[in-house]
């Protein structure tokens, strides 16, 4: 069986998705709340459904052969950091040793949100140096970073699970991430603006080096995420901290554009003033080095945006709730 947190989520849900397609048992960890991520799930086989503060103990009664923790608090502006280091810390490292201590898998999510303003690259360097470097804008970013370093300093003193594996993961879009509401891709939010006959609203850039709309993004679809979760579950001889993206950077007019292409309409660009209060930690540039994760030996192509646009477009029309 294998345990994954946060499923009810973004990510979470689309795993747990390929996992039951190809017959796996699996058992998710999260809250279901009073907003409709229990959609989500419709359709999945589960053996159980377990609540964040029952997974230690529901671990003790139940053999499983790998964790894949993708929970967390992963609103970029939340700003109660005691509740973000409970979850994305805390419960996390009791994951962790569980695993090393029964000595089964341990996969989970780090975030591209470690890098901050990427003045030290966006490069999976899985020393302990390099990490101290980082300086995340935000909380979560931080909390991320800081299990990162936590676990790197397991791994040098031999206290770690027989694989595991973080994944840094960057602009994700795709199915099912309506429930995050104003956290959901800028895909998505694009996508209802053409819905509503808007027209799509890009921001001025305040860079010297970047056009209005010319901010750059790695954009990834969501399905090769779990693509690179599955791969590294099949390659148990593999561990480390990896960066998940396409590796090539986008900008957002060309999201817009392949927007209009796939919902078969003229591109209705507005420009329009970036807020004051993010713009002095604004990233106008993200592209993940995936040269790591090349060499461990993942060789899978990854979607292009046009085609991953396309997909999601499709999916979005065929199930309007998620």
């Amino acid at each position: 069986m294998i345990l994954i947190t946060g499923a009810a989520g973004f990510i979470g849900s689309n795993y747990a998705h390929l996992l039951n397609e190809i017959g796996e048992e699996i058992a998710i960890c999260d809250w279901l709340g009073h907003h409709h991520k229990w959609k989500n799930l419709a359709g999945l086989n589960l053996a159980d459904i377990i609540a964040p503060e029952n997974v230690i103990e529901w671990l003790k009664h139940n053999k499983i052969s790998t964790i894949v923790h993708l929970g967390a608090v992963s609103t970029t502006t939340e700003t109660d950091v005691d509740y973000i280091l409970k979850q994305n810390f805390d419960l996390s490292k009791k994951l962790w040793q569980w695993c090393t201590q029964v000595q089964i898998r341990f996969i989970y999510a780090s975030s591209a949100a470690t890098y901050g303003n990427g003045e030290h690259g966006f490069n999976d360097d899985n020393s302990l140096e390099y990490l101290k470097k980082l300086r995340p804008l935000n909380p979560y970013g931080w909390s991320k970073n800081l299990f990162d370093m936590w676990v790197i300093s397991q791994t040098l003193k031999g206290n770690r699970p027989p694989q595991w594996a973080g994944l840094k993961f960057f602009n994700v879009y795709g199915p099912r991430e309506t429930h995050k509401g104003p956290q959901r891709s800028v895909a998505h939010q694009l996508y209802e603006q053409i819905k509503r006959y808007e027209s799509i609203k890009l921001f001025k850039s305040y860079h010297p080096n970047y056009p209005d709309g010319g901010q750059l993004r790695d954009f990834v679809f969501v399905d090769d995420c779990c693509q690179v979760i599955e791969w590294l579950r099949q390659t148990p001889t593999v561990s480390g901290i990896f960066n998940v993206g396409t590796g090539k950077a986008r900008s957002f007019h060309d999201i817009a554009t392949a927007l209009a292409t796939a919902t078969n309409q003229s591109p209705d660009i507005e420009l329009i003033e970036m807020p004051r209060e993010i713009r002095q930690h604004y990233q106008y540039f993200t592209q993940a080095n995936m040269a790591r994760l090349q060499t461990a030996g993942y060789q899978a192509d990854f979607i292009s945006l046009e085609e991953g646009i396309e997909r999601y477009v499709k999916f979005l029309e065929a199930n309007p709730d998620f």
